[in-house]
């Protein structure tokens, strides 16, 4: 009577205490990190739009220098934006982190950074020195230099310029007066413009 009877309530009793002893614990994988998508890397507007792409029906929370400053909840179609955003004078940067109503939250997205800059280029002239002057000659280098980066048009014509920000254009001259247009434009958008007269005595 000691037998099979016994050694069967034996093992269902151990198999008790085995199952008691396991923890069921749901693992939560977390989501990628976000990616940002901002179109310049500088801009002369004290407010602009910050979007991004991420795995849709999430959160997103913007950090801007390490800072929080806002969450989003990510559409159907899995992008998300922020309105708005004020930028500090210089360097913004920013990143996202996504995150799950189950409390997964992702590693930090790639830093993207935007120069908040609404002072105009200076330019300094080298060739001519003065805004008016005489020449005896019709072959003249427009020379000049300006902050890295900026695009330079003289007349209209996209003069060159180089890692250190000189440029340099050839211009034809007529007899007799010749306007001379500089337009500078940098990479925030902000512009100088340079007129010079040049009379070409000839």
């Amino acid at each position: 009577m000691f037998g099979l009877p016994l050694l069967v309530k034996f093992s269902v009793l151990l198999g008790d205490i085995k199952n008691r002893g396991k923890v069921e614990k749901e693992v939560v994988m977390p989501p990628l990190p976000p990616r940002l998508v901002i179109p310049y890397e500088a801009t002369n507007s004290a407010m602009i739009t910050i979007a991004g792409l991420a795995e849709p029906k999430i959160t997103v929370e913007l950090l801007k220098n390490d800072v929080s400053i806002g969450r989003k909840e990510v559409s159907d179609k899995g992008d998300f934006s922020f309105e708005e955003v004020t930028l500090d004078e210089g360097i913004n940067s920013f990143s996202t982190i996504a995150m799950t109503d189950k409390g997964g939250s992702s590693e930090a997205s790639k830093s993207e950074t935007v120069v908040f800059d609404n002072q105009s280029p200076e330019v300094q002239m080298i060739n001519p020195l003065e805004d008016t002057l005489k020449v005896d000659y019709t072959d003249f280098d427009v020379i000049g230099k300006t902050e890295k980066g900026a695009s330079v048009t003289i007349n209209g014509r996209i003069a060159p310029v180089d890692n250190d920000g000189q440029f340099k254009l050839k211009t034809q001259l007529v007899a007799g007066k010749n306007d001379i247009e500089i337009r500078v434009v940098d990479t925030a958008g902000n512009e100088t413009k340079k007129n010079i007269v040049i009379t070409a005595d000839i």
